[in-house]
């Protein structure tokens, strides 16, 4: 089943929803605000975009500016940081299978569907 890390407040999030929908297969929304992802999560998720933990870290947001620009993190610093504080998740976040894709642009969401 196809999963969607969504936060509705983000347009590039509610975007990628649609695309979620308009391709017909069933799927499941992550509030991710809500729900919070554990560090066994992210990690699963950062396997799965093939990415670093830096690389799913929203840098404009005031929490990174605020606590964390500048500083010197490890991956595991980094991955609490975001269960810690969700909002610094980039999003949105679509998994098919195993495959993951952040969807920045949303239409690069259509590649795993």
């Amino acid at each position: 089943m196809i999963k969607i890390y969504h936060n509705n407040r983000c347009s590039k999030s509610r975007c990628g929803l649609e695309i979620v929908k308009e391709s017909g297969k069933e799927f499941e929304i992550v509030n991710y605000l809500v729900d919070a992802p554990s560090v066994t999560d992210l990690e699963g998720i950062i396997a799965l975009l093939d990415i670093s933990p830096i690389e799913l870290i929203r840098k404009n947001e005031g929490i990174w500016k605020d606590k964390y620009k500048g500083l010197s993190l490890s991956n595991d610093e980094l991955i609490n940081a975001m269960v810690e504080h969700p909002k610094l998740i980039e999003r949105p976040i679509v998994i098919n299978g195993n495959k993951a894709i952040i969807g920045r642009p949303p239409e690069r969401i259509k590649t795993i569907l």
